[in-house]
């Protein structure tokens, strides 16, 4: 008989009520550790699963205040950025453009200082930490300077954008 079994050779495979599958009778193809709690040798490999069965919780990703606290106060992160983001989109559908996209900006900078600073940042926490900032931060610096070069009267000139400007258009 083979050094492996299928599972229809295994004892008790066939649906009857025989005797409960014993670990002996588990055959493994993998490295394995320690039986789990059920007795099941569990995998000791570093290659990953074939399906993913759960997630980790991001670093920071917890309660941003104790748990009996209400909820807006546990993601208050979560609030305060969107909230400002929600601000500013209301602030840019009443023709005030540039403030409003700066609101954003500024939102998503803010986003980023909060998941440098705070231990506990709630549902602000998507990614690793690093992730989170420069995701963030780049997003919301980007806004902020395409918000202070938006046209008539920029308040930021960049010469060489508008050389690049004029050569792409022109050759």
């Amino acid at each position: 008989m083979p050094a492996e079994q299928n599972a229809s050779d295994a004892p008790g495979a066939s649906g009857s009520s025989e005797a409960p599958e014993r670990p002996e009778d588990i055959t493994v193809r993998d490295a394995v550790s320690a039986p789990d709690a059920e007795g099941r040798p569990r995998r000791a490999t570093r290659r990953f699963p074939l399906f993913t069965r759960d997630t980790a919780r991001p670093e920071g990703g917890g309660r941003a205040a104790p748990g009996d606290a209400p909820a807006p106060a546990r993601q208050w992160p979560i609030l305060a950025v969107l909230l400002t983001v929600g601000l500013g989109l209301l602030v840019t559908a009443t023709d005030q453009f540039r403030l409003g996209t700066l609101l954003i900006g500024v939102a998503l900078v803010a986003g980023a200082l909060l998941r440098w600073l705070v231990r506990n940042v709630g549902m602000l926490a998507v990614r690793s930490r690093f992730t989170d900032i420069v995701t963030y931060g780049g997003l919301g610096l980007a806004i902020v300077l395409l918000a202070l070069m938006v046209q008539p009267e920029p308040k930021l000139r960049i010469p060489f954008l508008a050389d690049l400007l004029h050569f792409t258009i022109s050759g």
